[in-house]
Protein backbone atom coordinates (compact mmCIF):
# COMPACT_ATOMS: atom_id res chain seq x y z
CA UNK A 1 0.00 0.00 0.00
CA UNK A 2 1.19 3.49 -0.83
CA UNK A 3 0.02 6.43 1.29
CA UNK A 4 0.61 10.06 0.27
CA UNK A 5 0.90 12.58 3.10
CA UNK A 6 -0.12 15.89 1.58
CA UNK A 7 1.51 19.03 2.97
CA UNK A 8 0.13 22.41 1.98
CA UNK A 9 0.32 26.05 2.95
CA UNK A 10 -3.19 27.00 4.10
CA UNK A 11 -4.42 30.50 3.24
CA UNK A 12 -7.46 32.59 4.17
CA UNK A 13 -8.93 31.78 0.73
CA UNK A 14 -11.01 28.61 1.09
CA UNK A 15 -11.38 28.11 -2.66
CA UNK A 16 -7.62 28.36 -3.10
CA UNK A 17 -7.12 25.78 -0.33
CA UNK A 18 -9.62 23.40 -1.95
CA UNK A 19 -7.99 23.85 -5.36
CA UNK A 20 -4.56 23.11 -3.88
CA UNK A 21 -5.92 20.03 -2.10
CA UNK A 22 -7.40 18.78 -5.37
CA UNK A 23 -4.07 19.27 -7.16
CA UNK A 24 -2.23 17.34 -4.45
CA UNK A 25 -4.71 14.46 -4.45
CA UNK A 26 -4.43 14.25 -8.24
CA UNK A 27 -0.62 14.23 -8.00
CA UNK A 28 -0.75 11.50 -5.35
CA UNK A 29 -3.04 9.34 -7.48
CA UNK A 30 -0.86 9.79 -10.57
CA UNK A 31 2.10 8.74 -8.44
CA UNK A 32 0.40 5.46 -7.59
CA UNK A 33 -0.86 6.26 -4.10
CA UNK A 34 -3.75 4.20 -2.75
CA UNK A 35 -4.60 6.79 -0.09
CA UNK A 36 -4.10 10.56 0.19
CA UNK A 37 -4.11 12.23 3.61
CA UNK A 38 -4.70 15.98 3.94
CA UNK A 39 -3.68 18.08 6.98
CA UNK A 40 -5.78 19.12 9.95
CA UNK A 41 -7.93 22.20 9.20
CA UNK A 42 -6.72 22.24 5.60
CA UNK A 43 -9.50 24.49 4.24
CA UNK A 44 -9.10 27.39 6.68
CA UNK A 45 -6.49 29.18 8.78
CA UNK A 46 -5.77 27.33 12.02
CA UNK A 47 -7.14 29.92 14.41
CA UNK A 48 -10.21 30.12 16.64
CA UNK A 49 -11.14 33.39 14.94
CA UNK A 50 -11.78 31.53 11.65
CA UNK A 51 -13.38 28.24 12.68
CA UNK A 52 -16.99 29.41 12.87
CA UNK A 53 -16.72 31.55 9.73
CA UNK A 54 -15.35 28.63 7.68
CA UNK A 55 -17.48 25.91 9.29
CA UNK A 56 -19.66 23.76 7.05
CA UNK A 57 -22.38 21.22 7.77
CA UNK A 58 -21.78 17.61 6.84
CA UNK A 59 -22.37 17.37 3.09
CA UNK A 60 -21.16 20.94 2.51
CA UNK A 61 -18.80 22.22 -0.16
CA UNK A 62 -15.59 20.72 1.21
CA UNK A 63 -17.24 17.36 1.91
CA UNK A 64 -18.57 17.18 -1.67
CA UNK A 65 -15.23 18.14 -3.18
CA UNK A 66 -13.37 15.51 -1.14
CA UNK A 67 -15.86 12.88 -2.32
CA UNK A 68 -15.38 13.99 -5.93
CA UNK A 69 -11.58 13.84 -5.60
CA UNK A 70 -11.74 10.28 -4.28
CA UNK A 71 -14.11 9.13 -7.01
CA UNK A 72 -12.36 10.91 -9.87
CA UNK A 73 -8.98 9.44 -9.00
CA UNK A 74 -10.13 6.09 -7.52
CA UNK A 75 -8.15 6.80 -4.34
CA UNK A 76 -8.96 6.77 -0.63
CA UNK A 77 -9.06 10.34 0.64
CA UNK A 78 -8.65 11.13 4.32
CA UNK A 79 -9.89 14.69 4.37
CA UNK A 80 -7.53 15.93 7.08
CA UNK A 81 -10.06 17.91 9.04
CA UNK A 82 -12.28 20.93 8.65
CA UNK A 83 -14.48 22.95 11.00
CA UNK A 84 -17.90 21.29 10.98
CA UNK A 85 -21.03 23.00 12.29
CA UNK A 86 -23.63 20.78 13.93
CA UNK A 87 -26.40 21.92 16.29
CA UNK A 88 -24.75 25.38 16.30
CA UNK A 89 -21.55 23.87 17.74
CA UNK A 90 -18.22 23.71 15.92
CA UNK A 91 -16.26 20.46 15.70
CA UNK A 92 -12.83 19.63 14.26
CA UNK A 93 -14.02 16.86 11.91
CA UNK A 94 -12.35 14.48 9.48
CA UNK A 95 -14.20 12.71 6.66
CA UNK A 96 -12.77 9.69 4.85
CA UNK A 97 -13.92 8.54 1.42
CA UNK A 98 -13.36 5.28 -0.46
CA UNK A 99 -12.27 4.89 -4.08
CA UNK A 100 -15.87 5.35 -5.26
CA UNK A 101 -16.29 8.61 -3.33
CA UNK A 102 -18.45 7.08 -0.59
CA UNK A 103 -17.95 8.31 2.97
CA UNK A 104 -16.56 5.47 5.10
CA UNK A 105 -15.58 7.37 8.24
CA UNK A 106 -16.58 10.52 10.11
CA UNK A 107 -14.64 11.53 13.22
CA UNK A 108 -14.52 14.67 15.34
CA UNK A 109 -11.41 15.37 17.41
CA UNK A 110 -11.88 14.11 20.97
CA UNK A 111 -9.01 15.82 22.78
CA UNK A 112 -8.94 19.56 22.23
CA UNK A 113 -5.61 21.35 22.34
CA UNK A 114 -5.42 23.88 25.16
CA UNK A 115 -1.91 25.15 25.90
CA UNK A 116 -0.23 27.82 27.99
CA UNK A 117 3.57 27.84 27.72
CA UNK A 118 5.23 30.23 30.19
CA UNK A 119 6.71 33.07 28.19
CA UNK A 120 5.47 31.46 24.98
CA UNK A 121 2.41 30.26 23.16
CA UNK A 122 -1.15 30.34 24.45
CA UNK A 123 -4.02 28.70 22.58
CA UNK A 124 -7.32 27.12 23.59
CA UNK A 125 -9.27 25.12 21.00
CA UNK A 126 -11.97 24.66 23.63
CA UNK A 127 -12.80 28.37 23.40
CA UNK A 128 -14.43 27.63 20.02
CA UNK A 129 -14.52 23.88 19.37
CA UNK A 130 -16.61 21.11 20.92
CA UNK A 131 -14.98 17.71 21.51
CA UNK A 132 -16.13 14.62 19.63
CA UNK A 133 -17.14 11.43 21.40
CA UNK A 134 -14.49 8.83 20.60
CA UNK A 135 -12.36 7.29 17.91
CA UNK A 136 -13.14 4.38 15.61
CA UNK A 137 -11.94 2.31 12.67
CA UNK A 138 -12.76 2.08 8.97
CA UNK A 139 -12.39 -0.75 6.49
CA UNK A 140 -10.22 -0.78 3.37
CA UNK A 141 -9.06 -3.62 1.14
CA UNK A 142 -5.75 -3.37 3.02
CA UNK A 143 -7.36 -3.92 6.43
CA UNK A 144 -8.77 -1.77 9.20
CA UNK A 145 -7.50 1.75 9.79
CA UNK A 146 -7.88 3.92 12.87
CA UNK A 147 -7.95 7.71 12.85
CA UNK A 148 -7.32 10.47 15.36
CA UNK A 149 -6.56 14.15 14.92
CA UNK A 150 -3.38 15.88 16.09
CA UNK A 151 -3.47 16.24 19.92
CA UNK A 152 -5.34 12.92 20.17
CA UNK A 153 -1.94 11.24 19.69
CA UNK A 154 -1.04 12.06 23.30
CA UNK A 155 -3.70 9.76 24.77
CA UNK A 156 -2.44 6.17 24.78
CA UNK A 157 -5.71 4.51 25.85
CA UNK A 158 -7.50 5.64 22.69
CA UNK A 159 -4.89 4.02 20.44
CA UNK A 160 -4.98 0.84 22.49
CA UNK A 161 -8.75 0.80 21.95
CA UNK A 162 -8.28 1.15 18.17
CA UNK A 163 -5.79 -1.71 18.18
CA UNK A 164 -8.30 -3.87 20.07
CA UNK A 165 -10.91 -2.98 17.41
CA UNK A 166 -8.56 -4.47 14.82
CA UNK A 167 -6.73 -1.42 13.44
CA UNK A 168 -3.45 -2.25 11.70
CA UNK A 169 -2.60 1.31 10.69
CA UNK A 170 -3.58 4.62 12.26
CA UNK A 171 -3.77 7.97 10.48
CA UNK A 172 -3.31 11.24 12.39
CA UNK A 173 -3.83 14.45 10.39
CA UNK A 174 -2.16 17.20 12.38
CA UNK A 175 -1.26 20.87 12.52
CA UNK A 176 1.22 20.66 15.40
CA UNK A 177 2.79 24.01 16.22
CA UNK A 178 6.48 24.87 16.19
CA UNK A 179 6.62 25.20 19.98
CA UNK A 180 5.56 21.69 20.96
CA UNK A 181 5.86 19.94 17.59
CA UNK A 182 9.63 19.43 17.34
CA UNK A 183 9.80 18.20 20.94
CA UNK A 184 6.90 15.77 20.80
CA UNK A 185 5.71 14.78 17.31
CA UNK A 186 8.09 11.96 16.36
CA UNK A 187 8.49 10.81 19.97
CA UNK A 188 4.72 10.42 20.48
CA UNK A 189 4.19 8.58 17.19
CA UNK A 190 6.99 6.13 17.92
CA UNK A 191 5.56 5.54 21.40
CA UNK A 192 2.01 4.91 20.16
CA UNK A 193 3.32 2.55 17.45
CA UNK A 194 5.45 0.54 19.89
CA UNK A 195 2.85 0.54 22.69
CA UNK A 196 0.16 -0.88 20.41
CA UNK A 197 2.13 -2.62 17.64
CA UNK A 198 0.53 -0.37 15.02
CA UNK A 199 1.79 1.38 11.94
Amino acid sequence: MKIALLQMMVTADKEMNLTRAKELVQKAARGGADMAVLPEMFNCPYDNAFFREYAEPKGGETYRKLSEMAKEHAIYVVGGSIPQIRDNKIYNTSYTFDRQGNEIHDYSKTHLFDIQVDGGQSFRESDTLTPGNGMGVFQTEFGLFGLGICFDVRFQNDWQMLQKQGALVCIVPGAFNLTTGPAHWELLFRARAVDNQLF
